[in-house]
C-alpha cells in the first residue's frame, strides 16, 4: 500500500471525514523498508530482554535483590518492544492514527507507565548499589529480597496511578484546537501537569541517579587506593578484596546502564525544557532513541555479565529443560 497516486492528488487519514489529517506520501519502497526495519527491532529488544527475564527467572543463584530490579526492568523494556513499538511504527509509517481515540488515551497511558517505571528501576538499582558499596555492613539487613519487591512493586503501581491521571485529567482538551486533526494521537499536556511531569519524570529521579553514582565512584576509587596499598604492604584479606572489587564491578557496569539511558533520555528532555521547535523527523528520532535504549540494556548485560552469557547458552541449547537445571551455578563466584 504506497501513498503516492498516479495524479499525486492530496489523500486524507479518513476521506469521509472533513477535519481528517493529510496522509504523508511514500514510495512504496521507503513504505516496505521502514516496516521491515521495525518489525526486526520490536521483535529484536523483545527477544533479548526476554533471554534476561527466563534467565533471572529460572536459575535460582541469580535471585538477588539487584536481578530483580534488572528483572522489572527488562519486564518494561519488553513490553516497550511488544506493545510501544509496534503501534507508534505503524503511526510512523502510516503518518496517521488508525486505532481511535480511546486506544489512544490507552496507549499514552501504556506507554507514560513502561517509561516511568525504567526510570523508577534505575533509582531503585542507584540506591542498591550505593548501599552495597558505600555500607556494605549494612546491606545484608536494609536491601533484602521481600524490600525488594516490595520496592518494585510499589514503583509499578505509583507509575500506574500517576501516568493514568495525567492522561485522563492534566491533557489539554484537543476537540477545540484547530491544529489538530483526526488521524494523530498527539499527548498536550496542560501547563502545571507537564511543569510536574518535567520535576518527577526527570529532573529528581536523574538528579538522585546522578548523586548518587558520583558518590558510589568517590568511595570505589577510594577503596582501590586502600586495596592497593595493603596489597603492597602484603596484609589484605583476598577475599575482603575480592569482595569489594565485585561490587565496585557491579556498580560500574549499572553505572553504564544509567549513562545510555540518560544519553538516550537528556537531548529530548532539553528539547521540551527549551520548547524547541524541531522537524517532526526530528522529534521522531529523538522518541525511538528512548525506545531503541530498551534493546541496549541485555547487550550492555552481555558484555559485562558472565553469568549472562551463560544463562543464554543454557536458554539456546535448550538445556534449562533438564531436571534440576534451575540449580545449575550460573555465576561461578562472580558476583552478579
Amino acid at each position: 500500500m504506497a501513498y503516492e497516486t498516479e495524479d499525486h492528488e492530496t489523500q486524507y487519514c479518513f476521506s469521509a471525514i472533513n477535519s481528517s489529517c493529510i496522509k504523508g506520501e511514500r514510495s512504496s519502497h521507503e513504505y516496505n523498508i521502514l516496516y521491515v526495519f521495525f518489525s526486526l527491532l520490536s521483535a529484536w529488544t523483545v527477544f533479548l530482554n526476554l533471554l534476561v527475564i527466563i534467565s533471572i527467572s529460572h536459575f535460582k543463584k541469580l535471585h538477588t535483590p539487584t536481578n530483580l530490579i534488572i528483572l522489572s526492568l527488562a519486564v518494561a523494556d519488553m513490553f516497550l518492544g511488544l506493545i510501544v513499538m509496534p503501534v507508534d511504527a505503524i503511526n510512523l509509517i502510516e503518518t496517521c492514527w488508525y486505532f481511535g481515540h480511546t486506544f489512544c488515551r490507552c496507549f499514552l497511558i501504556i506507554m507514560g507507565l513502561l517509561i516511568s517505571t525504567s526510570l523508577s528501576n534505575l533509582v531503585l538499582i542507584a540506591v542498591d548499589r550505593y548501599v552495597a558499596v558505600c555500607h556494605p555492613l549494612l546491606y545484608p539487613k536494609k536491601i533484602t529480597t521481600t524490600k525488594t519487591l516490595m520496592s518494585i512493586c510499589l514503583c509499578w503501581f505509583c507509575s500506574s496511578v500517576y501516568n493514568s491521571v495525567g492522561v485522563s485529567y492534566g491533557s489539554v482538551d484537543m476537540s477545540h484546537r484547530s491544529d489538530v486533526c483526526y488521524g494523530e494521537c498527539p499527548l498536550v499536556l496542560n501547563f502545571v501537569l507537564g511543569v510536574t511531569d518535567l520535576i518527577i519524570s526527570f529532573l529528581f529521579p536523574c538528579t538522585l541517579i546522578i548523586t548518587l553514582y558520583l558518590r558510589i565512584f568517590y568511595v570505589v576509587h577510594q577503596q582501590v587506593k586502600v586495596i592497593n596499598t595493603l596489597m603492597k604492604g602484603g596484609k589484605c584479606e583476598m577475599k575482603g578484596s575480592v569482595r569489594r572489587k565485585s561490587e565496585s564491578k557491579a556498580a560500574l557496569t549499572l553505572g553504564i546502564i544509567v549513562t545510555v539511558y540518560l544519553l538516550c533520555w537528556i537531548p529530548y528532555y532539553i528539547l521540551y525544557i527549551t520548547e524547541t521547535k524541531v522537524s517532526s523527523a526530528t522529534s521522531d528520532f529523538l522518541t525511538w532513541c528512548l525506545y531503541i535504549n530498551s534493546c541496549l540494556n541485555p547487550i550492555i548485560y552481555a558484555l559485562f555479565y558472565p553469568w549472562f552469557r551463560k544463562s543464554v547458552k543454557h536458554i539456546l541449547t535448550r538445556q534449562i529443560f533438564n531436571p534440576a537445571s534451575s540449580l545449575v551455578n550460573v555465576l561461578n563466584d562472580h558476583h552478579s
